[in-house]
C-alpha cells in the first residue's frame, strides 16, 4: 500500500513539473537566430517553459502561419507581422525588439573587399566570381534594388547564387561563393566568414524584428513573460554582439 501511495505521489510531482515546463513553440526568422539561440537558457528561465524553436526566412514562416500551423510566439519582420495581425493570425499588439542592417561577407583569409561606397561595392561585386544571397530572404528586395541602381543587375544574374534559407553565409565559408549579401546578424555567427562591412548608406535598409503571440496564446502568462524578457535591458548586449541594434 505504501509503495502505491509513494508511486502516486511521484506521478503527481512529475505531472506538475511537466505542466509547469510546458513547451512554448517559437517560429523565428533567421535574422534573429544567433541572438535567440544565445538567449535561450535565459528565455526558458524567464518563461518557466521549455522552448521549441524553429528558424527559417520570414516569408516561409509567414506562409506557414497563414496556413494555420500552430505556434505560440512568432518573431518576424515588422511588415510581415503587420500583415499577419491584419489577417488575425497573430495578436494585434507586437513588441518591437531590434533592427538589423544588410552587410557583405567574405571568406576568412581572403582579401577584404572595399564596400564603403557605391563605386567600391560595385567594383567588388563585379570582381567576385559568385555572390550568394537567400532567394526569398527579407533582405533580397533591397539587394535587387541596389544592383539595379548600380546598373549591374544583368551582369550579376550569371554570378548570383540564390540559396535556401540560412545557407548563403555557409556558401562562402565552403568556397562556393566569393561574397554573401544578407543581414549582418546572419553573417557574424558563420564560422569562416568575415564581415566586410554594411551596405553603403545610399543602399542600406534596416529590417525591424518584432515578437507577437498567436491569438490562442495571447493570454498565456509564460508566453507573455518570454516576450517581455526579449525587450529588457538584459538582452541588449546580446543583440549588439549578434549584429542587431535595439529599437525603442
Amino acid at each position: 500500500m505504501a509503495r502505491h501511495v509513494a508511486a502516486w505521489c511521484v506521478a503527481i510531482v512529475l505531472g506538475a513539473s511537466t505542466a509547469h515546463a510546458a513547451d512554448i513553440k517559437v517560429l523565428a526568422s533567421n535574422g534573429v537566430k544567433a541572438a535567440v539561440e544565445a538567449l535561450k537558457p535565459q528565455l526558458e528561465k524567464a518563461s518557466g517553459s521549455t522552448l521549441s524553436i524553429e528558424f527559417s526566412t520570414t516569408a516561409t514562416l509567414s506562409e506557414r502561419i497563414e496556413k494555420g500551423e500552430p505556434f505560440d510566439v512568432a518573431i518576424l519582420t515588422d511588415d510581415a507581422m503587420a500583415a499577419l495581425a491584419k489577417a488575425g493570425k497573430v495578436a494585434p499588439t507586437q513588441t518591437k525588439l531590434a533592427r538589423v542592417g544588410i552587410g557583405v561577407g567574405y571568406r576568412k583569409g581572403a582579401a577584404k573587399p572595399d564596400v564603403r561606397t557605391a563605386a567600391a561595392i560595385k567594383q567588388a561585386l563585379l570582381n567576385a566570381r559568385s555572390i550568394a544571397y537567400t532567394g526569398n530572404g527579407a533582405s533580397r528586395p533591397a539587394i535587387d534594388t541596389m544592383l539595379q541602381r548600380l546598373g549591374i543587375a544583368k551582369q550579376m544574374q550569371a554570378k548570383s547564387h540564390l540559396t535556401a534559407a540560412g545557407a548563403a553565409p555557409a556558401s562562402v565559408a565552403k568556397g562556393e561563393s566569393d561574397l554573401v549579401m544578407t543581414l549582418i546578424s546572419e553573417i557574424l555567427p558563420e564560422p569562416g566568414v568575415e564581415l566586410a562591412g554594411p551596405l553603403p548608406s545610399d543602399f542600406q535598409t534596416y529590417l525591424v524584428f518584432s515578437a507577437a503571440p498567436s491569438p490562442k496564446a495571447s493570454t498565456n502568462g509564460n508566453v507573455l513573460s518570454l516576450i517581455k524578457f526579449l525587450k529588457t535591458p538584459a538582452v541588449a548586449s546580446t543583440y549588439s554582439a549578434k549584429g542587431m541594434e535595439v529599437t525603442q
